[in-house]
């Protein structure tokens, strides 16, 4: 049961995430790039043979891998997860949308610059502004589960204040602060 709740622990997760993205032009240019890549992907796994078919409408991996980011959206924070999910399923009728008006060869060539900009974009903010290799080096999970959830939770806070609960973000910062300032030491001692 700890593991689980372990891997629902928003405060720890974000707390992670706001560690390697705390440089306020690599935080927009995640918020810029990061839903594009969700949504590219989807657009691939669109072509995936149906797993299951349910009337006229086939589940595939799309469909089930979108299901799972809904899901455990909405298992890290109910309110800020269901806006979450909903956006996420946006993105899969949006993508099924424009992949059954493309071909699989068109998609690729769709996809592939698309993804190329928007990694590229990344880590172009994390060498040349945040000046710290991305989290994903560390935790792959973090980089393609949990990151579209937090660009969203990062600009829900900042538009609007959104907390999932009282003190959330002073908790999250101290220890956002705490992480940065273990890196910084580790990497000063490398260097001395």
């Amino acid at each position: 049961m700890d593991s689980v709740m372990g891997l629902v622990d928003l405060e720890k997760h974000f707390a992670f995430y706001g560690a390697y993205h705390s440089n306020e032009v690599n935080v927009a240019i995640h918020t810029v790039f990061v839903w594009p890549i969700l949504f590219t992907a989807q657009i691939l796994l669109h072509f995936t043979p149906p797993l299951l078919t349910l009337g006229f409408f086939p589940l595939n991996l799309c469909f089930f891998s979108t299901l799972f980011y809904a899901l455990f959206y909405i298992a890290m924070d109910r309110r800020a997860g269901s806006l979450a999910a909903s956006l996420t399923f946006f993105c899969y009728f949006l993508s099924s949308f424009v992949a059954d008006s493309l071909s699989f060869s068109l998609a690729w060539k769709v996809v592939l610059p698309a993804q190329l900009l928007c990694w590229t974009g990344q880590f172009i903010g994390h060498g040349v502004f945040e000046k710290r290799a991305p989290a994903l080096l560390d935790n792959l999970v973090q980089a393609f589960l949990m990151a579209p959830f937090f660009v969203l939770l990062e600009a829900l806070q900042s538009c609007v204040g959104y907390e999932p609960y009282p003190g959330f973000n002073t908790k999250v910062k101290a220890r956002i602060d705490a992480d940065i300032k273990q890196w910084q030491e580790k990497k000063q001692k490398k260097h001395s």
